[in-house]
């Protein structure tokens, strides 16, 4: 595993974390309209295995869902297992404020503060997932499990479509 000192937070975050982790570079098409469908076919990965970070909203709380790139959040299904009333999807500028990442390059891993995560259950039935390493065309590859324990994330069924 290569250290990426100069790297985007989240390549930091995994390297002083010590989780094994591989660096999965693409060249990132600024014309794709879906930039999670664009890295597992870039990547030659199923989309059940590449998940997108999205970031929901209750009004005075953002939380993170991470999805498989093939299918939707289903806001009902996070907002129970979080407890909440009702989520929508946050603000693109929000989530940009708040990760200090892009949308379509957000990773559920070294955002500037924790926020409440939910992985899709889906992820603990593969050896190793991939999710956006912090910039468009850049995902890593880990075990679930490793992700699930560097977010402190929660694992349900979240996931619709």
């Amino acid at each position: 595993m290569a250290r990426h000192q100069a790297g985007t937070p989240a390549l930091r975050a995994l390297d002083a974390s010590g989780i094994r982790h591989t660096v999965r570079e693409y060249e990132h098409d600024p014309r794709a309209a879906n930039f999670g469908l664009e890295a597992a076919e870039a990547l030659g990965v199923q989309p059940g295995r590449v998940f997108k970070t999205l970031l929901a909203a209750d009004g005075k709380t953002l939380v993170v869902g991470v999805v498989p790139v093939d299918r939707s959040l289903d806001l009902k299904a996070l907002a129970a297992v979080l407890g909440v009333k009702r989520l929508v999807m946050a603000d693109p500028a929000a989530a940009e404020r708040s990760t200090g990442m892009v949308v379509g390059g957000i990773s559920p891993v070294g955002q500037k503060r924790a926020l409440p995560t939910v992985v899709d259950e889906s992820a603990l039935l593969h050896e190793t997932i991939l999710v956006s390493g912090g910039r468009r065309g850049l995902d890593v590859e880990l075990a679930p499990g490793d992700l699930v324990r560097i977010t402190a994330a929660l694992v349900a069924a979240i996931a619709a479509g």
